[in-house]
């Protein structure tokens, strides 16, 4: 459907605000003007709830939509591979963005059919890529819709999140199992993906700071088997492997300090799920309210900023795509985080770099694997 001009500064705004940092450059003005379109506190923000305390998270409700809040996201990567005898191996990424359009328009929802089922305030935008590390090949598309039961929208039960035929979705009343269907001219998606380890909240009980005024509600369900069929370029490949599914609301849009910055969500040999990330400041200085997590489904490890560091030791154009990563504590441990192919770009309508990475240690020897996520440069 055409959109208007004003619509499509939406659409921007919805990738834009994922993870509350958007994708802006390393040139302040640009920045400033990013945080225009999105709107601050007193502007677009009017009216929309904000995470700014400790709350209790309530499941199956919270895999659901918080209409009340201006920006959201629902966020799937694997990496699976082929029988061994191929050990041939790919990586999905599934996002999809909800963005509030009018905060009065979150307070009830809208009917499910007639004129009054398009009056939902809700704009959507959804990613999907995969690579096939084999062949060199990072495939990417992108879609948007406005609100609506039959075009894109969310719910808690039975779980789904789409944008026309691109969906997640419980395969029965509980959320998991559930099943990532998806469809380009390129590639598709037919996963199956059963939750093995139960929800972690990420940052204080839930409330993930990423600057002194911003924060959103953040969980992940960090460790999922995944098993299905890809089909990339008229061939087809049974796999299995390992996804992530990363979950957050907010209202908050990026500090003035800020330009972009560095994700990490990896799955360790050894059976342990690190998420990782660091703000990247203006002024180059480390930021104190980088964090991350680290887990085996029995304990977990909130880090903070002098837990970690991350080293870029590998460019590729503008991109760090290889870093040396310490985690202190009473066993300190150090990693190499490589790309699996340099280019895994999203070249969308809000550009940032998300793709496979292989985690090393200091011999080269393979330790794991997971997804990374660049913007900002």
């Amino acid at each position: 459907m055409p959109k208007s001009a004003g619509s499509l500064r939406g659409w921007c705004a919805i990738g834009a605000a994922f993870l509350l940092l958007g994708c802006t450059g390393p040139d302040p003005d640009a920045a400033r003007s990013l945080r225009s379109i999105l709107g601050s506190a007193d502007g677009d923000a009017a009216g929309f709830a904000r995470a700014d305390r400790i709350r209790e998270f309530v499941f199956p409700g919270d895999h659901g939509p918080h209409p009340s809040y201006r920006s959201e996201w629902w966020y799937l990567t694997a990496v699976v591979s082929t029988a061994a005898s191929e050990a041939r191996e790919f990586g999905v990424q599934f996002t999809l963005f909800r963005q509030g359009l009018d905060a009065r328009r979150g307070e009830t929802p809208a009917p499910n059919h007639g004129t009054e089922a398009w009056r939902t305030g809700q704009g959507y935008m959804a990613h999907v890529a995969l690579t096939d590390i084999a062949a060199r090949r990072h495939l990417a598309a992108e879609r948007f819709s406005r609100g609506h039961p039959e075009l894109a929208g969310a719910r808690a039960e039975a779980f789904r999140v789409h944008l026309d035929d691109w969906q997640l979705a419980s395969t029965g009343d509980a959320f998991s199992p559930l099943r990532l269907t998806v469809n380009t001219a390129d590639f598709s998606a037919d996963l199956l993906l059963t939750a093995t380890r139960p929800a972690t909240l990420q940052g204080d009980r839930g409330l993930s700071r990423k600057g002194p005024d911003n924060a959103s509600y953040y969980y992940s369900v960090p460790r999922i088997e995944a098993r299905g069929e890809l089909v990339v370029s008229g061939s087809r490949h049974q796999v299995s492997g390992l996804a992530w599914i990363d979950r957050e609301w907010s209202t908050s849009v990026l500090g003035d300090a800020y330009q972009g910055w560095d994700w990490f969500a990896l799955h360790l040999d050894d059976g342990r799920d690190l998420m990782l990330y660091q703000l990247r400041r203006i002024d180059g200085q480390p930021d104190a309210f980088n964090a991350g997590s680290l887990g085996d489904g029995k304990v977990s490890r909130t880090l903070t900023a002098d837990d970690f560091s991350l080293t870029p030791i590998e460019h590729w154009r503008s991109w760090p795509v290889a870093w040396k990563l310490v985690i202190r504590g009473d066993e300190p441990q150090q990693y190499i985080v490589r790309a699996a192919i340099k280019d895994q770009v999203m070249d969308t309508a809000v550009r940032y770099w998300e793709g496979v990475v292989h985690v090393e240690d200091d011999n080269g020897r393979r330790r794991g694997a997971g997804y990374m996520e660049l913007t900002g440069y």
